[in-house]
């Protein structure tokens, strides 16, 4: 067994470090004291391929294996905790619609991340942290429609200087629990769905974590990823 990098992954390691080291050393400081990542620097990232590292070819990206992204993110680290993170959460994102999305959703989000939009991932609440199956989002279907309502906290990328969607775990049954969660993407300016607190952090404070409150907010059921019930599968698949 080998545990050399191949070309490839030598490659996007050095493309990695040398953009943290130009791009990002020189503003990382003011990152932290600001709370702010600059919209040019993700659009730098999207231009180079950071934002899309595992989106397919067929939707414009690079289509980059695991290592490849560890490689990234750990060199994004080195000078900017902050935009590492993003990039950690926003790549997640990206997986859970390429192995549980429709091609509708592919195309629309999966393109979207090679053009340097940010997507967040939404399964903390308040009273249900370590513990989802106490969750208590709903999203109840009305027609062709889901009707979302409750709220997250401690979301990673969505705030006043980012995010531009959230896949949402909700009970679609609450009878069944974990088993009755459902996976539901929600784009940022829909209404019913605001941006509520953003969190002070002692650290990595460039990085917007916030509450997400959902008051009537109403999504077509084919924002539905994979089948109901299905989300909190979905969600420990994403986290692994």
């Amino acid at each position: 067994m080998t545990f050399q990098l191949t070309e490839d992954q030598a490659m996007i390691r050095q493309l990695a470090r040398d953009f943290a080291e130009a791009e990002l050393a020189p503003i990382a400081a003011k990152i932290d004291q600001e709370e702010y990542i600059p919209e040019t620097v993700i659009q730098k990232m999207a231009a180079i391929g950071l934002t899309a590292l595992n989106v397919p070819e067929a939707y414009g990206g690079p289509e980059l294996d695991t290592v490849s992204k560890v490689l990234v993110v750990s060199e994004l680290a080195r000078a900017c905790a902050s935009t590492a993170e993003i990039i950690a959460v926003h790549t997640l994102v990206n997986d859970i619609f390429l192995v549980h999305g429709t091609e509708a959703q592919k195309q629309k989000y999966l393109t979207a991340a090679v053009e340097g939009k940010i997507g967040a991932f939404a399964l903390t609440e308040p009273g249900a942290g370590s513990d989802a199956a106490a969750a208590k989002t709903k999203a109840v279907v009305d027609g062709d429609d889901y009707i979302i309502n409750g709220s997250k906290c401690f979301i990673s990328n969505m705030g006043p200087s980012e995010g531009d969607y959230v896949v949402v775990i909700a009970l679609t049954d609450p009878e069944l629990k974990t088993r009755g969660m459902s996976a539901i993407v929600v784009d940022r300016d829909t209404p019913g769905f605001t941006i509520g607190k953003r969190e002070e952090k002692m650290g990595i404070r460039g990085a917007d974590i916030s509450e997400l409150v959902f008051e009537d907010c109403r999504v077509p059921r084919s924002n539905l990823i994979g089948a109901e019930g299905q989300g909190f599968k979905i969600a420990m698949m994403a986290l692994d």
